[in-house]
C-alpha cells in the first residue's frame, strides 16, 4: 500500500507546494521499526520523545517526518510540522489505509468494567447472526477463531487502522472493540467512524494517568462527542454517570437499566451459581435470556450487549442464541473444578469496584460453610490509591487472603503489598513474595465446595518485573490441581 506525501499533507491541511511529492510506503511511530520508504511521525510521550529519534528514523530509510516543529536541526528529508503529532497520526493512519471503517460497522464499548465481557457477548451474537465479526480489546484481536494477543486494550492509531484495513479486505462486516480512556485521550480512535458507542460504567481507575475522576470521565465522553448523527449512543442508566454521558452526544440514544421500566431492562431476573435467567424487555420485544455467566454485573453486561444488538436490528432468536452460546469468557469469572471438589475462579478484576462485584457474587453463591480464599495483588506503576481499598474489600468477603505480586513493574513488590495490607483491619491474610507460592498455598488449603478466587491477571502469561516480562501463568498452576 502506498500514498503520496502530497495526499498526506492535504489530509493535514498542510500546503504541499514546498514538499517533494515522494511515495510513502509505510507509516511508523517507532524509529526502530522504520524501513526504507516510511513516513516517521515523532510523538512526544510521557517517558520518551520521538523527536529524539528522528535521525535514527532517517538513517533507517524514512523519507519524510511529521513533527511538532521542535528544533531538531536541518533534515535531509521533508518535514511536515503540526501542532499535535498524536492527532496527526490518527488522521494520517486513516488516510493511508483508505478510511477502512467507512466500509465496516464499528461498535465501540467504553467504561471502567465490563468492556471485555460485553464485547465477547456481542461477538457471539453477531457471528451467530451470520455477520463476519472481529473483536478487538484486552483479549487481543479475535477473528475467525484466531487470537492475536494485545499489548494494549486499544492499539495505537497506525496499528488500529492497519488492522481495520486487513479485516475490510478479508470481507469482515462488523467490528466490536473495547475503547480505553487512554486511547481516547491520546487520539488513537479519533478517526475511527463508530456506528454505535456503548457506555458500561465509571468508577475510579487510571488515576495515575488522569488527574482526577472528572478528567477520566471527560476522556470517556470523547467517544460520545465524536459520534455522527446517524450513529447510536447506548448508556447504562443504572450508573450515576450514564444519563450525563447521554447528554454528551447529538446522536440518538438508547438506555438500559437494572430497574427502570422505561429503559431496556430485565424482568423475572434470576441469578444463581448456575447462571443468569430472565427476560429482557426492549419496547415491544421480549428476549428470553439464559446464560452460564454469573453475577448481577454480568446481567448488566448482557443488558448492554442485547441493547446494541437490538439497536442493530438483529433477529430476536439470533440474540437469544448468541447469549446462550457465550458460555465462558477467558479470564472473566472463569470457573475451573478442582480434583478435591473445590472451584478455582479466575477473574481479571483489578479495581475496587470489580473486586466488590466479583467477590460479592462469589460469596452470595457459595455454600454457607464453604471457605472463600482470595489470591490477589496490585499492579506497579499504576494508581496506588486503590491498593488499600482492594485489600479492605478482599478482607470483607474472604476467609483468608493471599497477597502476592501482580506485575510490580519498576516498583518494589514488598512496598505494594504493604500498601494493600494497609487496608486490612484484621489478620486474615498472608503476604507472599512469589505469586506461585501464594496461589499454591490457597489451592492446597481448599476443600470440597470451597472457592479459590484468583484476581488480577486473568489469562496473562507473564509477570512484569523490572520492566522485563517473565513467563508466569495462573492457569498453568490451576491445571495441576484439576
Amino acid at each position: 500500500m502506498t500514498k503520496s506525501l502530497h495526499t498526506i499533507a492535504h489530509s493535514l491541511f498542510q500546503p504541499s507546494r514546498k514538499i517533494p511529492n515522494v511515495t510513502v510506503t509505510g507509516v511508523k511511530l517507532n524509529s526502530s521499526q522504520v524501513e526504507k520508504g516510511d513516513l516517521f511521525i515523532a510523538i512526544p510521550g510521557a517517558k520518551v520523545d520521538g523527536h529524539d529519534f528522528i535521525s535514527d528514523a532517517i538513517d533507517s530509510g524514512a523519507i519524510a517526518i511529521i513533527s511538532n516543529g521542535r528544533d531538531v536541526g536541518k533534515l535531509s528529508v521533508p518535514q511536515i510540522k503540526v501542532a499535535n503529532p498524536r492527532r496527526a497520526a490518527s488522521i494520517v493512519a486513516a488516510e493511508y489505509y483508505g478510511h477502512p471503517t467507512r466500509d465496516l460497522i464499528v461498535l465501540g464499548i467504553t467504561g471502567t468494567n465490563g468492556k471485555t465481557t460485553t464485547a465477547s457477548l456481542l461477538y457471539s451474537i453477531l457471528n451467530n447472526a451470520g455477520h463476519k465479526t472481529a473483536q478487538l480489546g484486552t483479549l487481543g484481536t479475535i477473528a475467525d477463531g484466531f487470537i492475536q494477543e494485545a499489548t494494549l486494550t486499544t492499539p495505537d492509531s497506525i496499528s488500529l487502522q492497519k488492522t481495520f484495513s486487513k479485516l475490510r479486505d478479508a470481507d469482515f462486516s462488523h467490528i466490536v472493540m473495547e475503547v480505553s480512556s487512554h486511547a481516547l485521550d491520546q487520539y488513537r480512535v479519533a478517526d475511527v467512524e463508530f456506528d454505535v458507542a456503548l457506555f458500561t460504567n465509571l468508577t475510579p481507575e487510571h488515576l495515575d494517568y488522569h488527574a482526577s475522576i472528572e478528567a477520566y470521565y471527560q476522556a470517556k465522553a470523547r467517544l460520545f462527542r465524536m459520534l455522527p448523527l446517524e450513529s447510536t449512543a447506548i448508556v447504562n442508566e443504572s450508573d450515576p454517570n450514564g444519563l450525563r454521558m447521554a447528554e454528551e452526544t447529538n446522536a440518538p440514544t438508547l438506555t438500559f437499566s437494572r430497574s427502570n421500566g422505561d429503559s431496556i431492562h430485565f424482568s423475572d431476573l434470576n441469578i444463581s451459581i448456575s447462571g443468569i435467567h430472565g427476560k429482557i424487555i426492549a419496547g415491544h420485544i421480549t428476549y428470553e435470556i439464559g446464560s452460564n455467566l454469573v453475577g448481577e454485573f454480568n446481567a448488566e453486561n448482557i443488558l448492554g450487549a442485547v441493547s446494541v444488538a437490538h439497536a442493530l436490528g438483529i433477529e430476536k432468536e439470533m440474540i437469544e442464541e448468541g447469549i446462550k452460546k457465550c458460555s465462558a469468557i477467558p479470564g472473566r469469572m472463569e470457573s475451573f473444578p478442582l480434583e478435591n471438589g473445590a472451584k478455582a475462579i479466575m477473574d481479571y478484576a483489578h479495581t475496587p469496584d470489580a473486586y466488590e462485584k466479583v467477590l460479592g457474587t462469589l460469596k452470595e453463591v457459595s455454600l454457607n460453610d464453604a471457605c472463600l480464599y482470595v489470591v490477589f495483588g496490585a499492579g506497579g506503576d499504576r494508581d496506588a490509591s486503590k491498593r488499600p481499598k482492594m485489600g479492605r474489600i478482599a478482607e470483607i468477603f474472604a476467609t483468608h487472603c493471599f497477597v502476592t505480586p501482580d506485575n510490580p513493574r519498576t516498583e518494589d513488590p514488598g512496598q505494594i503489598s504493604k500498601e494493600i495490607i494497609g487496608g486490612f483491619s484484621g489478620s486474615n491474610f498472608t503476604v507472599f513474595k512469589d505469586r506461585r507460592a501464594g496461589l499454591e498455598d490457597a489451592l492446597n488449603r481448599s476443600e470440597k465446595n470451597d472457592i479459590v478466587a484468583i484476581l488480577g491477571k486473568g489469562r496473562e502469561e507473564y509477570q512484569d518485573i523490572k520492566s522485563k516480562k517473565e513467563f508466569y501463568s495462573d492457569l498453568e498452576i490451576i491445571r495441576r490441581y484439576q
